[in-house]
């Protein structure tokens, strides 16, 4: 797989000032049960990269002395990390909002049977991958099949009361382009994604997020490949604008990887760009240190991917 990482290191782009953190998304691995050809992590089934239960213990630590309102569980597949819905009931123990980034492809595994239930009780929000409404778009990205898994599962967190007004559990899905594209406007699409879903599978949810695919691992490599990466960037660069600097998820958010290691923001940590002091990188036992000043945001030419257009976060559109 062609390195899109030396390229992005040498283009630069403007500072950003941290704020006050309020989230913490960690990746519980690499492993998941699709692979899909958007994926910034190169994630699929033959990955082994997961964390362990003792790193776990260190996250649930964090929360409980750190002021952290939300947790943020990202993969490959979290799902897939035996000690998942362990972290998860000791963050809700500790009143900390829990969003789980799910595949929906995941609900139906056999040895899931209980997945969406756990999620309901538990009042997890889903942030679920759905990168079109047309079964030939989904499959064609993630693979044959897909799209059915997806309606499956809809289907089920819709029975659980996910999407439901005044429920109190969140469902949103996630919008990626097909390609060398920025996503079209969050609200129009949001519209007619609402439409769609709701007149042919009676499916409903509370908001759609639109998220611009990132230079780096399995979709950059495809840019180079097809010799369109330069093409790609000058897209983003050419389409930043500065008011985006302000809302950017890294200024409020840490990224923890599967080993502990704490980056500015899940791409930095595709990327290998690790959050130091004295040039060894931070953990997340760093993060109990009452004397830790953090480090500046590292920032390279994919950030170009968050602040082109719209805007591009964890969250959606920033503007």
């Amino acid at each position: 797989m062609l390195d899109t990482a030396p390229q992005l290191k040498k283009i630069p782009f403007p500072e950003i000032s941290r704020d006050p953190l309020q989230t913490l998304q960690v990746n519980l691995g690499y492993r998941c049960n699709l692979s899909c050809t958007h994926c910034h992590v190169n994630a699929g089934p033959k990955r082994t990269e997961m964390m362990a239960e003792e790193t776990i213990g260190w996250v649930i630590r964090v929360l409980e002395q750190r002021a952290i309102g939300q947790l943020d569980l990202t993969g490959g597949a979290p799902e897939m990390n035996p000690y998942f819905r362990q972290l998860i009931e000791a963050a809700r123990a500790l009143n900390v909002a829990v969003i789980d980034r799910c595949n929906l492809a995941i609900l139906e595994e056999p040895d899931q049977s209980d997945l969406a239930s756990f999620l309901a009780r538990n009042q997890v929000e889903v942030v679920a991958s759905m990168p079109c409404y047309l079964q030939e778009n989904v499959d064609s990205q993630r693979g044959k099949g897909t799209f059915d898994l997806n309606i499956l599962g809809l289907q089920r967190l819709n029975r659980l009361g996910y999407g439901e007004p005044g429920s109190g559990k969140i469902l949103n899905l996630v919008y990626n382009p097909q390609g060398a594209s920025l996503p079209p406007p969050q609200v129009p699409l949001e519209a007619d994604y609402k439409r769609i879903l709701a007149e042919r599978f009676d499916i409903h949810f509370n908001r759609l997020l639109t998220i611009t695919n990132l230079p780096i691992h399995r979709f950059g490599s495809q840019l180079l490949s097809n010799g369109i990466f330069d093409d790609y960037m000058s897209l983003l660069q050419e389409a930043h604008l500065d008011q985006n600097l302000d809302s950017v998820m890294c200024r409020s958010l840490i990224s923890v990887d599967w080993q502990g290691i704490l980056y500015d923001c899940d791409f930095n940590q595709m990327l290998k760009l690790p959050q130091t002091r004295n040039q060894q990188p931070l953990q997340l036992s760093d993060l109990l240190d009452d004397q830790l000043q953090m480090p500046p945001i590292q920032v390279a030419g994919h950030c170009y991917g968050c602040t082109a257009g719209q805007g591009s976060s964890c969250g959606g559109a920033l503007s």
